[in-house]
């Protein structure tokens, strides 16, 4: 009895064993201890899914900027307001970029877009303030 059920026990293993068979292909092996998510670091640039080349600075403005530029939250000049750009355009683009992409009072380096490029916050900062 006891080297039935023990026969029994050996099979149900070899079963259960085989049913558990994984491809071990190098691409399967890859693909179920790939991670689960990424660390980003501060500071780096962002990796993009598919890069299509620089965003434009309307396309950035309306991402990234207008929350604040939109609406002069915290102090922040609302795009196409000659007034309170006025004192900030007389200081040069030089000084307006630098602020843009280090930060400056209250805006952040780059403002909400840290993925985003010097050339495409200095497209945002042209786009606020283009006709002025």
């Amino acid at each position: 009895m006891k080297f039935r059920a023990l026969l029994v026990l050996s099979v149900s293993l070899l079963v259960a064993a085989a049913g558990q068979a994984q491809d071990m292909s190098e691409e399967a092996i890859k693909d179920r201890i790939k991670p689960v998510g990424q660390v980003r670091v501060a500071g780096a640039e962002a990796q993009t899914a598919a890069a299509s080349g620089p965003r434009s600075g309307a396309d950035v403005y309306q991402a990234s900027c207008f929350a604040c530029h939109g609406t002069g939250a915290m102090g922040a000049p609302k795009a196409g307001d000659a007034a309170a750009w006025q004192d900030r355009i007389a200081k040069g683009m030089d000084t307006l970029l630098d602020h843009a992409i280090n930060g400056f009072n209250a805006m952040p380096p780059k403002g909400t877009c840290g993925s985003c490029s010097d050339e495409e916050i200095k497209a945002a900062v042209e786009h606020m303030i283009e006709g002025i």
